[in-house]
């Protein structure tokens, strides 16, 4: 054993500086990931509101269509 070891001054194992490492940029990842999320999260509703905007005209379209069309039978019926 040599001095360093008997007084403690040994350098830091680079797992201990991965540990540091980790916990100064904790908060900062954690930060980035929310405001991130936050932007994911805004674009992917705003695509699928588009998304069921369009079919859902193409469904009230359809809609229309069968009623003209009960509305026409339902005359032929009558006559």
């Amino acid at each position: 054993m040599d001095e360093s070891d008997a007084e403690g001054t040994e350098p830091p194992k680079a797992q201990d500086l991965i540990a540091r490492l980790k916990q100064m940029t904790e908060p900062l990842v954690a930060t980035l990931d929310s405001r991130l999320s936050g932007q994911v999260d805004k674009r992917v509703d705003k695509r699928v509101d588009e998304q069921l905007k369009d079919r859902l005209t193409v469904i009230e379209r359809a809609i229309a269509d069968l009623d003209r069309a009960v509305h026409e039978l339902t005359e032929r019926l009558k006559d």
